[in-house]
């Protein structure tokens, strides 16, 4: 599969307050993985799906929280990859802290500054898939907010770009 290019995005959400109860409760962290196995399903109704590793802190959060967001990364945009795609981590506050983003209208997880596209999406299905979580959602807001530069691919186990 290392054969296979693929595009390079950002998935995103927010974790839930820490008291729902209680509106002035802190907000949740916000949380974000890297991600090269996402793709389009459906278009009527519009329904994309991405693939997380089972147990990992992505498929926790979207097992518990059904919004999310993903940022389809600008080949300029490989240290923000690199960034999300460490293992073990303890916290992602201090990854978001100099990259640039808005909140989503929708769910409220970011969207990176600069990304060729921006997404935002509910989820329908979650379908285990050996080691794997395929997380299917229904596209609810997508932008282009940004039509510089080409995709940031990986291929053979590193970061590309087209030309």
């Amino acid at each position: 599969m290392s054969r296979l290019a693929a595009g390079v995005v950002l998935v995103t959400a927010q974790e839930p307050p820490l008291d729902a109860d209680d509106p002035g409760a802190p907000a949740g962290e916000d949380v974000g993985m890297t991600a090269t196995a996402f793709l389009s399903v459906s278009l009527d109704p519009p329904l994309a799906m991405v693939s997380l590793r089972a147990g990992s802190r992505m498929d926790d959060l979207l097992a518990e929280q059904p919004l999310w967001a993903v940022s389809v990364l600008a080949e300029s945009q490989r240290h923000i990859a690199g960034r999300f795609a460490m293992r073990g981590r303890i916290s992602d506050r201090l990854l978001f802290e100099d990259i640039p983003y808005v909140r989503g209208e929708v769910s409220g997880a970011p969207l990176v500054g600069g990304a060729l596209a921006t997404l935002e999406l509910r989820t329908e299905q979650r379908v285990t898939a050996g080691d794997h979580t395929l997380v299917i959602g229904r596209v609810l807001t997508a932008r282009v907010p940004s039509a510089d530069g080409g995709p940031l691919l990986y291929f053979r186990g590193r970061y590309r770009h087209l030309g």
